[in-house]
Order: C-alpha cells, then sequence, then structure tokens
C-alpha cells in the first residue's frame, strides 16, 4: 500500500516537511524511579546510569535520521539540579551549602531537582503546524507537566529554549504553559496526534486524554492528561473545531503502565498505528477520526490486536512509543523502533508480519537506545515533531539543526564533559553542579543560545 506523500526528498520544491527535535540527554541523567505509572522507571529505581552513553546514544540516533535525508534539530538539556527551586523553599548559603542542606533534609527532593527528564521533548510542549492555525504561524504551547514533580520545573526553560530557537514572531508564536492546576494537567505532544494528507496541509488534531479535569481519577496510576487541557491548547492555537478530535485514552492502558498515549498509539501522515486497547471507546474514537479525515485524506487505521501483542508486551518493549516517518526514496513509512522490540518475541513476530503486508509500514529500524528505555522513554519521547517549510527552517535563530559540524561538535562535548556512571548518592556531589555549569556555559556557545540562556548565567 502505498500512501500519500509530500516528498522530503528535495526540501526546496517541497511546501512543509516534519522536522524532529530530540532532547539532548543532561549530564545529570539518572534512575530516580520518580514517576510514578511509569513501570520501566520504577523498575530501574537506584540503578547505575550511565550519562555518556545515554547522550551519545541520543545523538547517534538522532545522526541517523539526519544522514537520512530528515530535518533533525535539537533541543538542549536544562540545568541541574534547580538550585532556583531549592532557594524557593528555604534553603540558603552558597550552592555548595544549599546542596549539602538539601541532601541531609531530604535526599528525595535532590532527586527531583536533579531529574534529567527533559532529554524526552515529546513532553516538552504541544505543537500545531501553520497549515492548522487560524493566524498562519506556527504555534507551541510549554507542558506545565505538573503531575510529577521533578517534571513541574521544566516549563520556564523550555519556553526559553522554543522562544531562542524559534524567535521570529511572524513565523512562530510561542505561549507560556498553562495555568498550574490539576484542571489542565499538561504533558505535551506526547498525548497530540496529527493526521494529514500532506505535512503542509490542513490536518486533524487528536488530542488524547486520561481524565475530565472536574472528576475524579479514575485509575490507580496517575491519568496525566485532562481533557480541559486539549480544549484550552485548541482554542489558543486558533484550530478549526471540526478539525479537532478529544479522545479518552483506555483506563486498561493506563493501569497497565501507559502513562502518555504515546505509549500505546502514533500517527503520521495518513496512518494511525495503535494498540486494541488505546482508546476507552475503541470502535467509536475509529468513526470520530474517519468523519474528521473526511475530505481531507483517506486514514488508514493500523491496529495491533491483543491476541497478538499483549498490552504488556506493547508497554515493555514500546511498540508505540516509536517514530513513523515518511523517509525520502521510500513508498511506504518507516518505523524506528528500540532494540527491545526485537528483543520481544511477541512484537517481534508482529512487526515481521506487518513488513511483509502491503500495508502502510514498509520497513522496521531498530535503534540502542537503552539509556533512556530504562528511564521509561522510547525513540518517540526523545523527539517533538516540527513541521517547518523553507522559510521557516530559515528563520531559526539558533544553532539547532543537526548536520555533520554540529554533530561532531556535540560529540566532542560530551566527551569532555559528561561522566561515564552515576549513581543515585552521586546527585549530593557539589562536583557534578560545577561540572554542568562548565559544560552548559559551552553548550549555549556551541548551539548559539545567548549568555544568559540558564539560570546560573543570569546569577
Amino acid at each position: 500500500m502505498s500512501i500519500a506523500r509530500d516528498g522530503n526528498t528535495s526540501r526546496g520544491s517541497v511546501l512543509a516537511f516534519e522536522a524532529n527535535f530530540d532532547g539532548l540527554v543532561g549530564l545529570t541523567h539518572n534512575y530516580g524511579g520518580l514517576s510514578t505509572g511509569n513501570l520501566a522507571s520504577a523498575a530501574n529505581a537506584t540503578a547505575i546510569s550511565r550519562p555518556k552513553e545515554g547522550a551519545l546514544q541520543g545523538l547517534a540516533k538522532a545522526k541517523r535520521l539526519a544522514d537520512a535525508g530528515l530535518v533533525q534539530g535539537l533541543l538542549p538539556p536544562h540545568e541541574r539540579p534547580h538550585l532556583p527551586t531549592l532557594k524557593a523553599i528555604g534553603f540558603s548559603g552558597s550552592d555548595a551549602e544549599i546542596l549539602a542542606q538539601a541532601w541531609k533534609a531530604d535526599p528525595a527532593l535532590v532527586r527531583n531537582v536533579s531529574s534529567s527528564a527533559q532529554m524526552w521533548a515529546a513532553n516538552a510542549a504541544t505543537v500545531s503546524p501553520a497549515a492548522d492555525c487560524s493566524d498562519g504561524r506556527l504555534h507551541f504551547s510549554p507542558a506545565n507537566l505538573l503531575t510529577m514533580p521533578h517534571r513541574a520545573l521544566e516549563a520556564s526553560q523550555t519556553e526559553r529554549s522554543l522562544r531562542a530557537i524559534f524567535a521570529d514572531t511572524a513565523q512562530f508564536a510561542v505561549h507560556k504553559a498553562l495555568p498550574y492546576q490539576p484542571l489542565f494537567a499538561d504533558e505535551g505532544a506526547a498525548n497530540h496526534m496529527r493526521l494529514c494528507a500532506n505535512h503542509g496541509e490542513a490536518g486533524v488534531e487528536i488530542f488524547v486524554w486520561g481524565r475530565n479535569g472536574f472528576g475524579q481519577q479514575e485509575t490507580r496510576f496517575p491519568a496525566r492528561q485532562t481533557l480541559q487541557t486539549g480544549e484550552a491548547i485548541a482554542r489558543r492555537h486558533g484550530l478549526a473545531p471540526a478539525r479537532v478530535l478529544h479522545l479518552q485514552q483506555s483506563r486498561k492502558a493506563i493501569e497497565a503502565g501507559a502513562f502518555h498515549n504515546d505509549v500505546v498509539a502514533v500517527a503520521s501522515l495518513q496512518v494511525l498505528f495503535c494498540h486494541e486497547h488505546a482508546f476507552e471507546d475503541r470502535l467509536g474514537a475509529y468513526e470520530a477520526i474517519k468523519r474528521a479525515c473526511d475530505g481531507l485524506m483517506e486514514v488508514a487505521i493500523v491496529e495491533v490486536p491483543e491476541a497478538e501483542v499483549p498490552l504488556a508486551d506493547a508497554i515493555k518493549s514500546y511498540l508505540f512509543n516509536t517514530q513513523l516517518l515518511s523517509v525520502p526514496g521510500e513508498d511506504r513509512l518507516v518505523l524506528i523502533a528500540p532494540e527491545e522490540c526485537r528483543e520481544n518475541a511477541a512484537t517481534h513476530a508482529y512487526l515481521e508480519t506487518l513488513v511483509a503486508s502491503n500495508g502502510p509500514i514498509g520497513r522496521v529500524q531498530f535503534v540502542d537506545v537503552r539509556q533512556s528505555m530504562r528511564n521509561g522513554g522510547g525513540p518517540a519521547c526523545l523527539r517533538l515533531r516540527v513541521v517547518l517549510d523553507e522559510g521557516k527552517l530559515g528563520a531559526l535563530s539558533a544553532r539547532a539543526v543537526l548536520d555533520g559540524s554540529l554533530y561532531d561538535d556535540l560529540v566532542a562535548w560530551v566527551n569532555r564533559h559528561y561522566r561515564e556512571t552515576l549513581g543515585p548518592d552521586d546527585l549530593a556531589d557539589p562536583a557534578l553542579l560545577l561540572e554542568g555549569r562548565t559544560a552548559l556555559d559551552e553548550l549555549t556557545q556551541i548551539m548559539h543560545l545567548g549568555s544568559d540562556f540558564y539560570p546560573f548565567q543570569r546569577g
């Protein structure tokens, strides 16, 4: 089955293309087990992490896509540990003294302010392409991530990152995060999908929610995204109501450890690839998608049956937390999957059958992102999808698009500054704080982010 495409092979002749902006793995990448409902994170709590290996794995994945002819961008890591938070809650003195006081008072607190979870750029923001927005600009809404304390620290620096890279207000609109209250709990693009005939044409945006903010929590694990969040973002982005859907995530999936929709579903162009238990009202969701897409495209729904891939296997292997891509020179979509999908018998057997069929997904490419996977983040977690055209690509304000030169610079930077290993107690080491600041100060020069990008640079 051949799918409609927008020809990413020659960017000079296309209207628009989908770029992926991956989060750079931070210097404090560790296994704190901080994310309730994320089974992989909980299983690996207190394990020894390998920050350098994680950063190099992430860069290698990004380079592979850039080498395939796709536009690949990068988002810088945040400063961690986040001392402004510790100062705000009463710790004082020198930076080293603040860190020591906080560790003595509550090591769990230091682990939260030292999280490198911002590496998962799919949670950074929700993005609506210009073709969908009433003002013709590309819109970003940074996620408030308020459900988890360690992630709720991220929104202001994410906004600063987006404003540094997408600074041209004639082309881009970067909003502030939604209000920090449970009614508007927002986890970003991990709960957002888009279907379209071509990236540069109007599409259908799908917001997936786990709970109604005015109702009661109905699952044992947190349902992190609210219905009201999607409604608010659709309004502020100026989306046409007829081309917006708000679908409820399956309670069964949340209870099984699918803390975000992108653990059970992924979409690209006209294709929705999902598990049988992705949506609470499965048939109703499919019918609503087909109605919304009517007149724009013929949507292809590739549903993976529970009988072939049990939900537990899909979540353990991150079968759906994959990148579904239109690769230059290929008539069918390519699925970028973690090595764990090859190692899991059920998912590997299913993927072989999928590729052998004449469906819209024609090839699977496996990548090693084990440092991310052990904390509960697959290839899709590491990227934020941004639809650009040549004008918008040329309007970017920082050195954030990966090419051979930037890749070499970043690999050398990682090798200079990142630790080989990091244990839970290493987060109390004041030297780690200084190492991080030295590295991040250099990174702002490499990526042309300005001299006041991080809190420590602003005093």
